[in-house]
């Protein structure tokens, strides 16, 4: 399976078909679904006719997909999965960027780390202008992580839950980093190649 990226620890490979049951295993944790669903998990149905469509599809702007499946380079373990994908379908200028680990690796740096370097490789090679990132105002573990990847917050607002999650009354979150602030920064701490 050729690598999209890789970091320190882990490579991001495309997502296949076969990739369901690992989608599946990780959408059934209640711990990772919990600033998503309340912690109700997907079904298998949901996995095969939306979520696995989502992950394989191609966007013509960045030549790419949008989904990364994640592995630890040490183990091949899955360890989860990483979205940087185009807003819109045929434009490249701005991104969403996301994660989805499963809990065993939480804590360890995994989605800083994975979340930079896709950071980095939009900015410097697929002509990426603006990195954004969602999430609710209270998971403040997703909210440093984008922090951390150079991201900063742009806007809260309310949100349209079609079932109240826990916390949801708090509203949403933005964050963003534009191509300029991250060259700066960049140049700022010594690598001269934006």
């Amino acid at each position: 399976m050729p690598v999209f990226l890789e970091t320190a620890r882990l490579a991001l490979r495309p997502f296949t078909a076969d990739d369901a049951d690992r989608l599946f295993d990780l959408d059934g944790d209640p711990a990772v679904m919990r600033y998503l669903s309340g912690g109700e998990p997907t079904s298998r149905e949901t996995v095969r006719t939306r979520v696995l469509p989502r992950v394989l599809h191609d966007h013509p702007c960045t030549g790419t997909r949008g989904y990364w499946a994640a592995e630890e380079k040490e183990t091949g373990a899955f360890v989860g999965w990483f979205e940087f994908r185009p807003v819109a379908d045929d434009i490249a200028a701005v991104v969403e960027l996301g994660y989805r680990l499963k809990a065993s690796a939480w804590g360890k740096g995994y989605a800083t780390e994975g979340a930079r370097a896709l950071v980095d490789k939009g900015f410097a090679e697929l002509g990426v202008s603006l990195v954004t990132a969602n999430t609710m105002a209270v998971n403040t573990r997703s909210r440093r992580v984008m922090e951390k990847a150079g991201l900063a917050l742009l806007r809260s607002y309310a949100g349209d839950w079609p079932v109240a999650v826990e916390g949801s009354e708090h509203g949403e979150v933005e964050y963003a980093l534009a191509r300029s602030d991250w060259a700066e920064r960049r140049a700022a701490a010594g690598d001269l190649k934006p």
